[in-house]
């Protein structure tokens, strides 16, 4: 696709099986560190609200993204796997695809971790992605699920640098978290809004 304009904002929703509050966040502006357990594996979702790619509009699609990678292998790479809304053409899918794996340029999307770092794609999947209107509620295709309506008692303003540190949100306990085969309920969850945007 090459150098392209684009903005994607909307809704975002992850969870992990790291302990609330997740420690990769920053909390009342103390950047975090290690994962919880020294591996980390979990799901991101974000519903596109308002987006063009391009000259292609992607408003209304859902993305997600499985993940896994470990804080003591050398580079900490990201094992990913993405997930692309089936209700999307194959045009969409594959601006999506662009966007979400190669960040086209954008002065965020190309230092997201997966991005900038080395990784292990397994598998780009075309899915049902049904995201519920509060966003406390996706399901990715018959096996991926996350559930997160109990927020976290904090004080301290807490950020994820994956929407952007900019746009500050709310940790929640995990009700239910199901991902690479496992299911959890408990561990860390995090929502807030997302805005991505070309140079």
């Amino acid at each position: 696709m090459g150098a392209v304009s684009f903005r994607v904002r909307g809704s975002y929703l992850e969870s992990c099986n790291c302990e609330a509050i997740c420690p990769c966040r920053d909390v009342g502006g103390v950047p975090g560190g290690r994962s919880t357990y020294g591996v980390c594996f979990g799901l991101l979702t974000w519903r596109i609200e308002d987006g063009r790619i391009g000259g292609l509009d992607v408003s209304g699609l859902n993305v997600a993204l499985v993940c896994r990678y470990s804080d003591d292998e050398a580079g900490s790479p990201w094992t990913v796997e993405l997930h692309l809304d089936e209700r999307g053409s194959d045009e969409q899918r594959a601006a999506l695809e662009e966007l979400f794996l190669d960040g086209l340029g954008g002065p965020h999307t190309s230092k997201l971790p997966w991005i900038r770092k080395a990784r292990h794609l397994l598998g780009v999947r075309t899915s049902q992605i049904v995201v519920s209107r509060e966003h406390d509620r996706v399901t990715v295709g018959p096996e991926l699920r996350l559930v997160a309506a109990h927020p976290v008692e904090t004080d301290l303003p807490v950020s994820c640098g994956i929407p952007g540190h900019e746009h500050v949100g709310r940790e929640y306990y995990a009700d239910d978290l199901a991902v690479l085969g496992v299911e959890l309920s408990g561990n860390c969850a995090y929502r807030t809004v997302f805005d991505y945007a070309s140079a």
